[in-house]
Order: structure tokens, then C-alpha cells, then sequence
């Protein structure tokens, strides 16, 4: 009995897995595990084609391909979920300026308790993601893997080190843009207090920081949460070239 178009089914089962498993949207909660189950099989039936198996697989060199397969879609995947959590790194960072540190909301993505505006932003991240068709590029980018990277590679290239640390700078630099104009207006706010309790100490305005620092925090955020989308949509294609390079770099 030939086990080939089983062998090749199992193996087309692996990339889809990883990838649906920790992407952002159907990695969380939103999508209940059927859903789940029911597009890995989806994917793995279309990808099953394009695959080509090496001449000879080893017993002991199958755990190291199974092993491989996931690693080149966790690389393609996690390029947009350190996306995401960057948008949540701006999302902390802006909250605790404000004096939101206590205030909590459970995550959709993770099931957890998060900072309010952290849950705001990781949510506002997850619908650009969706309206600028960002899953179709993921597939894509899935799909021209089995051909630029087809299955029985085994080496790490030097890169590999370099191409993660740029990923992650990415989702530091997207956090720091986000929160910036929260941290040096409200910076400001801090020091006109500060000047104004000295200037005229019987306002007490110790017990007045955090009204004014939470007001003045609210007009911000009112007033940049545009932006949010734009730098998104332009930091998707970078993510998502960092991911392919990352993969490419493990074959």
C-alpha cells in the first residue's frame, strides 16, 4: 500500500496548522476551534499539490522535517502577531501615562486581563489587518513558500539572528511611535504642574494631577488614534518581507 498521499496530506497539515494557530484573529479566541480545524484542513487540501516530498526521508529525519515545516510558518506568522503586540506596547505604554494601569479589560485575542488601551489597540490592529486584506497576503506569502522554500531544507543561516532582532525592532519602533505623542504631552502636562505647585502651592494640585492628567490624555488619544491604521497599513508589507526573509533564512 502506498502511503505517499498520506505522508504528503500530513506534511501539507503542518504549515496551515502553525500558521492559523498564532496568527492574530483566528489564533485568539474569536474563532472557536471547529473553525479552526475546519480551515487547516481547508488549506492543507489546496497546499497538498504544490508539495514535493525529498527522495528519501529517514524515520529519524522525520521529527526534524515536522519540526522544520513549523518553524517556517511560525516565522511567517509571528512577523504579524510582533506587529499586533506592538500596536498593544503603544496601547501600555500610553495607559500608564495616563494613570491606566488598574484599569483592565479581558483581551479578545489572548482570554486575559489587559490595560484598557492595550485591548483598544491590539483590537483597532486586528480589524486594519482585516479590512487591508493583510490574511489574503499571509496565505499568499504560505503558499509561495512551498515553492521558494520546499520541504527537506535544514540549515540556519547566519542571518537568522539579525532578521529576528529586526522584527522585533519593528514591533518596539510601531509601540514607540504610537504612544509617543501621549508620552511628551503628557510630559508637558507633569511639568506644568510641577512649576504651577511651586508657583502657587495652596492649589494643591497633587490631588488634581490625575483628573487633568486623564482628561488631557483622552483629547491625545481623540486626536492621534487616527493614525494608528496608517502606520499599520505600511508596517504589514515590512512585517510580512521580515517573516519570508526569517523563513527563508531557516532552510
Amino acid at each position: 500500500m502506498d502511503l505517499t498521499p498520506v505522508l504528503i496530506f500530513g506534511i501539507a497539515l503542518i504549515r496551515p496548522s502553525v500558521l492559523v494557530v498564532s496568527t492574530p484573529l483566528f489564533g485568539g479566541t474569536y474563532a472557536p476551534a471547529p473553525v479552526k480545524i475546519g480551515l487547516i484542513v481547508v488549506l492543507a487540501v489546496f497546499m497538498a499539490p504544490m508539495i514535493g516530498l525529498p527522495r528519501r526521508v529517514e524515520p529519524g529525519q522525520f521529527v526534524v522535517l515536522v519540526a522544520h515545516e513549523g518553524m517556517i510558518a511560525l516565522a511567517l506568522s509571528m512577523s504579524v502577531r510582533l506587529l499586533i503586540a506592538g500596536a498593544e506596547l503603544g496601547g501600555h505604554l500610553s495607559g500608564f501615562q495616563m494613570g491606566l494601569s488598574y484599569a483592565a479589560l479581558v483581551d479578545p485575542q489572548s482570554g486575559v486581563r489587559n490595560n484598557v488601551l492595550a485591548a483598544l489597540y491590539a483590537s483597532l490592529a486586528v480589524i486594519v489587518f482585516l479590512l487591508t486584506n493583510a490574511h489574503h497576503d499571509v496565505l499568499r506569502a504560505m503558499a509561495a513558500s512551498y515553492t521558494a522554500l520546499p520541504i527537506g531544507g535544514g540549515s540556519v543561516a547566519d542571518s537568522l539572528g539579525g532578521l529576528v532582532a529586526r522584527m522585533f525592532g519593528l514591533m518596539f519602533t510601531l509601540g514607540v511611535r504610537l504612544a509617543a505623542p501621549m508620552i511628551i504631552t503628557l510630559l508637558l502636562v507633569e511639568i506644568a504642574l510641577g512649576v504651577m505647585s511651586r508657583v502657587a502651592p495652596t492649589l494643591n494640585l497633587l490631588v488634581n494631577a490625575a483628573p487633568v492628567r486623564l482628561l488631557v490624555g483622552w483629547m491625545v488619544l481623540a486626536l492621534t488614534l487616527h493614525v494608528l491604521p496608517g502606520l499599520m497599513t505600511r508596517a504589514f508589507p515590512q512585517a510580512l518581507s521580515l517573516g519570508a526573509k526569517t523563513a527563508a533564512a531557516l532552510h
